[in-house]
C-alpha cells in the first residue's frame, strides 16, 4: 500500500484519513494549526465551554457508517448522542411561538396548527413531502457518488415537484425556496421557518434552488442529535478513531507545495523547507490547493466555483457565559426569527449586516459545559457577509453586532442581561484564521437544480491529488464533510471505477 499526505485536520480530511489507513495506506496529517477539527471548535474560559462551530448533528448515519468500517468500536461507545427535543423552538416577530418535535411529521403538524392556525401544520407536511421526493431523486448522484464529468445532469432538471402556480393568467412553478413559502406554504411565518433552514447553511433563501427543500426534510426525517459534552467531542472521537487506526499527525506545519513527478502529486513540502513524499495528496479548501499546486488549472472545465466569493457568507459566535441555572423545560435550540425578513437577505451579494437578525440561540443542559449547576453557558449565531464583503476589523463593528444578536437573544433567554456575566465575540475574522477559509467564509452544501450548488470534485486534473472536506463535493456541513472523506477514500482505494458507497 501507498504514502498518504494529507493536508488539514479538518472533519473531512480526518474521515478520509482514517478509511485509507484501515485500507493498508501510511497516512500523515499536516495541519498547520495546534489542532484538530478544522471548523468544528471549542471555546474555554472560567470552566465554561462552547462549541463555536457547529452545535448539532443531523445524520449521524454519515459518522457511524465511518466508525462501523473503521474498527470494532461503534459511535455510540465513542460519543454519547442525544436526540434533541424538541427539534427546535421557534419564535416569531408577531411572538407566535411554535416547538417542533423531533422527527414526528404527526407532532409537527400538530404544532403548527395549534401555533399558526387551522391548516399550517399540513400545508408544511405537503411540503416536507414533495421535499422527500427531492431527496430520493439527489440524495445518491449528489452525495453518495463522486462528481463525475457529466455532472449537469445535477442542474438539468430541477428535482423539486413544485405545486402550479397560478398569478395574472400565467402558471409558474416556484424555482427558489423563497417562492416555495410564498406559494406553496402562504404563510410569512412558515416562509421564515422555511428560510431559518437556508439561512443556518449560509444559503440565500432568495436565490436557493427549490431543492434546498432538502435541508428541512433532513432534519425531520432523520432528527436532530447533540453529542454530550460538545460537537467537540465529535472530532475527538474522529481524532483518536484516526490516531488507532495508525494514522499520524504533525500539527503547526503548514504545507506551502504539492510536490509532482512524471506529471502526478508526489508529495509535499511544508514551510520549514520539510519534505514528505507519498504516493498520493489529499487536500482541503480547493482555493488554497490549487496555488500549493503551482496556480495550475485543477479542474479543467468543471464550471463549479473553486474558492469563496463574495456571495459566502460566514458567522458571528457569540458565547456567553451566565450565572444562574437554565430553567427547567427549556429548549436546546431556539431559532429566533428577524422582524423584516428581508433584513437577513441584506446579507447576501449586499455586504450589509442586518439590524436586527435571525439569531440560532443553543442552550444544551451539560454539566460539562459549565462551571456549577448555577451557571448556564450559551451559544448565539448569526449569519453574516464574510470578511472578504465586510470589515469585521474595523473597531467596535463585532460588539456592536454582537449587541444586537443579544436583543434578539432575549427572547430565546429570559433576564440575559441581568444574568451576563461576560461574552465572547467571534467573527469570520476568527473562522479564517482557524480553517484558512478566505474571509471566514462558511461552504454551503451541495444542491442540485438549475440555480444549484456544486463543489469541486474530489479529483483533480493532477492525478494523485484529490480533494476532501466542506469547500469539496459535497460541500458544507458535517454530514457533507464526512460523506467527502468517504468518496476520496474510495477513488484511492478502488480507483476512477468508484461509484460511491451502497
Amino acid at each position: 500500500m501507498g504514502r498518504i499526505a494529507v493536508i488539514g485536520a479538518g472533519m473531512g480530511a480526518m474521515a478520509a484519513a482514517a478509511r485509507l489507513a484501515v485500507a493498508g495506506h501510511r497516512v500523515t496529517v499536516y495541519e498547520r494549526t495546534e489542532t484538530y477539527g478544522g471548523g468544528v471548535r471549542r471555546f474555554e474560559r472560567d470552566g465554561f465551554a462552547f462549541d463555536t462551530g457547529p452545535g448539532l448533528l443531523p445524520l449521524p448515519a454519515v459518522y457511524r457508517d465511518l466508525f462501523v468500517k473503521t474498527g470494532k468500536e461503534p459511535l455510540e461507545d465513542c460519543v454519547e448522542l442525544v436526540q434533541v427535543d424538541p427539534s427546535a423552538r421557534h419564535v416569531f416577530a408577531d411572538g407566535t411561538e411554535v416547538s417542533l418535535p423531533n422527527a414526528s411529521r404527526a407532532g409537527v403538524v400538530a404544532a403548527l396548527d395549534e401555533a399558526l392556525g387551522p391548516g399550517a401544520g399540513q400545508r408544511w407536511s405537503d411540503f416536507l413531502v414533495r421535499a422527500r421526493e427531492a431527496w430520493d431523486r439527489t440524495r445518491r448522484p449528489l452525495l453518495e457518488e463522486p462528481l463525475w464529468p457529466n455532472w449537469q445532469v445535477l442542474a438539468e432538471r430541477e428535482p423539486y415537484p413544485s405545486v402550479p402556480h397560478k398569478k395574472l393568467l400565467r402558471t409558474r412553478r416556484a424555482s427558489t425556496l423563497a417562492e416555495i413559502g410564498a406559494w406553496e406554504l402562504r404563510d410569512p411565518r412558515l416562509a421564515q421557518l422555511l428560510d431559518g433552514y437556508a439561512l443556518a447553511y449560509g444559503v440565500d433563501p432568495g436565490t436557493a434552488p427549490a431543492s434546498a427543500a432538502v435541508l428541512p426534510y433532513l432534519e425531520h426525517a432523520f432528527g436532530t442529535w447533540y453529542v454530550r459534552g460538545g460537537i467537540r467531542e465529535l472530532a475527538r472521537a474522529v481524532y483518536e478513531r484516526c490516531l488507532k487506526r495508525r494514522v499520524e499527525f504533525v500539527f503547526d506545519a503548514e504545507v506551502v507545495r504539492v510536490l509532482e513527478k512524471d506529471g502526478r502529486a508526489a508529495g509535499v513540502e511544508l514551510a520549514d523547507g520539510t519534505v514528505a513524499e507519498a504516493d498520493f495528496v489529499v487536500g482541503t479548501g480547493p482555493w488554497r490547493l490549487g496555488g500549493l499546486a503551482g496556480d495550475r488549472e485543477l479542474y479543467g472545465t468543471q464550471d463549479v466555483r473553486p474558492q469563496p466569493e463574495g456571495r459566502y457568507t460566514g458567522r458571528v459566535v457569540m458565547c456567553l457565559a451566565l450565572r444562574g441555572a437554565r430553567e427547567p423545560g427549556a429548549a436546546h435550540r431556539t431559532v429566533v426569527h428577524a422582524a423584516d425578513a428581508e433584513d437577513d437577505l441584506s446579507t447576501f451579494g449586499h455586504g450589509e449586516l442586518p439590524e436586527l437578525p435571525t439569531v440560532v440561540v443553543d442552550r444544551p443542559d451539560d454539566p460539562a459545559l459549565r462551571p456549577d449547576a448555577e451557571h448556564e453557558s450559551v451559544v448565539v449565531t448569526a449569519t453574516v457577509p464574510s470578511a472578504t464583503e465586510y470589515d469585521w476589523a474595523a473597531p467596535g463593528t463585532a460588539d456592536a453586532f454582537a449587541d444586537r444578536m443579544a436583543a434578539a437573544a432575549e427572547r430565546a433567554v429570559p433576564g440575559l442581561r441581568e444574568r451576563l456575566l461576560w461574552r465572547e465575540v467571534r467573527t469570520p475574522l476568527d473562522t479564517e484564521r482557524e480553517t484558512g477559509a478566505i474571509g471566514g467564509a462558511v461552504p454551503p452544501p451541495a444542491l442540485a437544480g438549475a440555480e444549484g450548488v456544486l463543489h469541486p470534485a474530489n479529483t483533480t486534473a493532477v492525478p494523485g491529488l484529490f480533494t476532501a472536506g466542506g469547500w469539496s463535493h459535497p460541500g458544507g456541513g458535517l454530514p457533507h464533510a464526512g460523506m467527502s472523506g468517504a468518496l476520496v477514500a474510495g477513488l484511492i482505494v478502488e480507483g476512477p471505477e468508484f461509484r460511491g458507497s451502497q
